[in-house]
């Protein structure tokens, strides 16, 4: 008898071994390898002694963990866009109840607090950086220039936000210096930029996301060319989504002009696969053109700029490109979250604020009554929560 069991154990050692080596192997190759092959249990019969061992129970819990891994060939990248960023204020308009002020009573932390959660959890995140951050005293001539200190670079990085345009009027508001502190600072951070010349190419999970920026006052042959070869040139060089901003419009117009909607459906029959846009300081409407998104005017969001504006609506467009193997799917899923650019009715204080309930349906409600005097709203149909 305990020939036979000292029999039956050394069998189910050597079994365990022979597991335990392989999967020892498994590990050496890599995650991705391991979850990329081809499950060798499925479909076979596995036959146990009686009253099998807690290492038998082991196994078969280990083969069936593999079973329910998820497909390791599709890869979902989630791209976040927000509005006009001013991290700073016009020293014309006073230091009371300014972006300054709320910076040195609460620290740089304080204005991200409501958007850090949904930021990073996404995969890539750009707003547009409509100040200088610089500590120059040279400005431009012009009725608001806008400046923060190097240092609000940081609030950034605390947002989760990984990139920003840079083609909008008030880049160079403290002129060459300025703009050149800003980039520094930007740089310093690992923010990337983009807009007017400079293009962006970023790997998200692998993945080759391209981002331009430009002004687009007006409908030119050569603004056409400039984004038809900008587009061309990122294709060639492997980008797989290609975003597009434009800080275009007219100011606390609601509904686009002519201009914008001729250059954001030409950016994307010149193979743009998202559209979006900021300047006019209040949301306008979204338009479903040849099965891609224009969004033409995402509003304010972090905006020093007003320390009072009327209209506090904003909203974070999200859209989730997924790839198969490597190859973009025709997969189509996007969302709209209604935002107000303060979390005070009364003022702004600069920490933009998602909304429930009634107050984000009204904001929903609205977004698509705009998008109704562009065209039908056929978006909507791909929203997810």
């Amino acid at each position: 008898m305990n020939a036979w069991i000292k029999g039956r154990n050394a069998a189910l050692l050597c079994i365990a071994s022979i597991f335990l080596f392989s999967c020892s192997n498994a590990a050496d190759r890599g995650v991705e390898e391991v979850l990329a092959a081809p499950n060798e249990l499925a479909g076979q019969t596995i036959e146990h002694p009686p009253l099998p061992s807690p290492i038998d129970k082991m196994v078969i819990a280990s083969a069936s963990a593999k079973q329910a891994a998820p497909n390791p060939n599709e890869v979902r990248i989630t791209i976040s866009a927000a509005g006009d960023v001013t991290l700073g204020r016009d020293e014309n308009y006073g230091y009371a109840y300014s972006f300054d002020e709320e910076a040195k009573k609460h620290g740089l932390r304080y204005f991200t607090k409501y958007i850090e959660p949904i930021f990073k959890k996404d995969d890539f995140t750009t707003v547009n950086l409509e100040t200088t951050l610089t500590t120059s005293t040279r400005k431009a001539s012009k009725t608001f220039r806008f400046r923060g200190h190097p240092s609000y670079a940081k609030i950034l990085t605390y947002g989760g936000i990984e990139a920003v345009n840079l083609a909008n009027n008030h880049t160079y508001d403290y002129l060459q210096k300025g703009y050149n502190d800003t980039i520094a600072s930007l740089k310093k951070e690992k923010i990337g930029y983009f807009g007017r010349t400079l293009r962006l190419m970023k790997t998200v999970k692998g993945i080759q996301v391209g981002a331009f920026g430009y002004e687009g006052w007006s409908n030119t042959s050569t603004l056409r060319k400039q984004i038809a070869n900008d587009i061309r040139t990122l294709r060639k060089q492997g980008a797989d989504i290609i975003l597009v901003h434009f800080h275009w419009g007219v100011e606390r117009s609601y509904v686009p002009n002519s201009t914008q909607k001729v250059l954001g459906r030409f950016a994307i029959d010149s193979g743009a696969d998202l559209v979006v846009g900021h300047h006019p300081h209040v949301v306008q409407g979204i338009e479903e053109y040849k099965g891609k998104f224009i969004v033409y005017s995402l509003g304010n969001f972090m905006f020093g700029g007003n320390k009072n504006p009327s209209d506090k609506d904003t909203f974070v467009f999200q859209q989730v490109f997924s790839f198969q193997n490597g190859k973009r799917t025709a997969k189509k899923e996007i969302r709209v979250i209604p935002f107000r650019i303060s979390s005070v009715t009364t003022r702004n204080n600069y920490q933009p604020m998602p909304l429930a309930g009634g107050e984000a349906a009204r904001v929903k409600r609205k977004i698509v009554s705009l998008s109704a005097k562009i065209k039908k709203p056929t978006w909507t149909a791909y929203e997810v929560k």
